[in-house]
């Protein structure tokens, strides 16, 4: 099955690979039309998922990760269509340069060729990776997570129907629709269709792609972003931040899982801070200095510094330097979103030369860090690694060059 799912993919991307810039802007157009014209079928395959869920006691910030609903179907088709508005990459070409024998030399942009993508829970990202990788001139091969596979399945359903109206190949997209483990590492090594695999989800997933996977790999992170509240921070602002950060989705990467708080406002700002955290029903687990703050707050451990919760969970730790703060966030960030809160322009610059991670932000949530918002129009997933790619991956992570060189008979002496 995974080699004839991998054939076709491959076939598949010979054809993108040569489609003009206006016939992939027509099949994405009309996908997101088709998204929001199959909503029901695909709200109601959505619904058996959610069922299941929450049968087998998964937890709330989990079901909302896999939950759709209209405003939610929207917002892929919306995506969809904004990836249909942006530059295509594909077929630029820079740096052409002439050397002294006059053969002219420059780079290409063209596409990876076919992209697998093993990812959980968000069916979002069926109809994210899609366009980004169609977008690009990509086949792509998927596999969701067991929890999501009907909601996933209707939405490729839909997007090949599509395809096959503007008369582009149905396997452009493709679905696993077996979700066991043994399939997924087979899926890891099928080297010979493959360029490229991306895993989207916890770090359990990451691990075993990065551990398993013979295909080259691109490493998406889990997240464990924190704020932190400078010395020189406004009360307001900081209460604000910290709630978007950590309340407005709590099943997300971007999410703040971690606060830290120097020690010069822990007594001004840090009731507010906590009262506001509780107030949202977060569980607060802060050091002596926090727990001392409202007898709410549930003494911290060494774990909990390090934890991505994806659930009403924080940790809060007190520092007394700036230095301690950066040090603090990098021994325990995986790299992914991490903010301050500041009014000092010399922290705030401090703050993004030190701080290791994708998306380093002055007074602002965590909660940007994503494609859409970043004007990628969606993203493929983000990468917390350094190499091809970092931060939300939009269309330029899914391509790759080649060198073109023009002559006049030139032979080499």
């Amino acid at each position: 099955m995974l080699e004839q799912l991998g054939k076709q993919a491959k076939e598949a991307s010979i054809i993108l690979g040569k489609a003009g810039i206006e016939d992939k802007n027509e099949v994405l157009r009309e996908a997101a039309k088709c998204l929001v014209q199959n909503q029901e079928y695909i709200l109601s395959e959505n619904y058996k998922d959610v069922e299941n869920a929450k049968s087998n006691d998964m937890s709330e910030a989990l079901i909302d990760r896999l939950s759709l609903n209209p405003d939610r179907i929207e917002a892929m088709a919306e995506g969809l269509r904004q990836v249909a508005e942006l530059h295509d990459p594909i077929g630029s070409v820079e740096h052409m340069q002439k050397t002294p024998n006059g053969l002219l030399i420059g780079k290409k942009t063209v596409p990876l060729g076919v992209v697998g993508i093993i990812y959980e829970s968000r069916p979002n990202v069926t109809a994210d990776a899609f366009a980004l990788c169609f977008k690009t001139g990509n086949a792509c091969l998927l596999r969701g997570g067991s929890d999501a596979i009907n909601s996933n399945l209707a939405i490729t359903n839909v997007i090949q129907s599509a395809l096959e109206s503007c008369n582009m190949p149905k396997y452009s997209i493709q679905l696993l629709t077996d979700t066991s483990r043994e399939t997924a590492t087979k899926m890891m090594q099928l080297n010979e269709y493959l360029d490229v695999l991306i895993p989207r989800g916890g770090a359990g997933l990451i691990q075993s792609v990065v551990k398993n996977s013979t295909v080259p790999v691109i490493e998406t992170g889990t997240g464990n972003c924190h704020v932190y509240v400078d010395e020189f921070a406004q009360k307001d602002m900081a209460v604000n931040i910290i709630i978007n950060a950590k309340t407005q989705r709590l099943g997300t990467c971007n999410t703040c899982e971690s606060l830290v708080l120097h020690k010069n406002i822990i007594e001004s700002h840090g009731p507010a801070i906590i009262e506001a955290l509780l107030a949202k029903g977060v569980q607060v687990r802060g050091d002596e200095r926090v727990c001392a703050l409202n007898d709410q707050v549930i003494p911290a451990t060494e774990e909990d510094w390090g934890t991505e919760y994806l659930d009403s969970i924080i940790s809060v730790k007190t520092v007394d330097s700036f230095d301690e703060a950066v040090a603090h966030i990098n021994h325990y960030n995986t790299g992914h979103s991490e903010a301050i809160v500041t009014d000092s322009y010399q922290n705030a610059q401090e703050f993004l030369n030190q701080i290791d991670a994708a998306a380093v932000y002055v007074n602002a949530s965590t909660r940007f860090t994503d494609g859409f918002e970043f004007g990628f129009g969606a993203e493929i997933g983000i990468s917390t690694q350094k190499i091809h790619a970092r931060g939300p991956m939009g269309l330029d992570a899914l391509t790759t060059s080649k060198f073109i060189i023009y002559g006049n008979g030139q032979i080499r002496k």
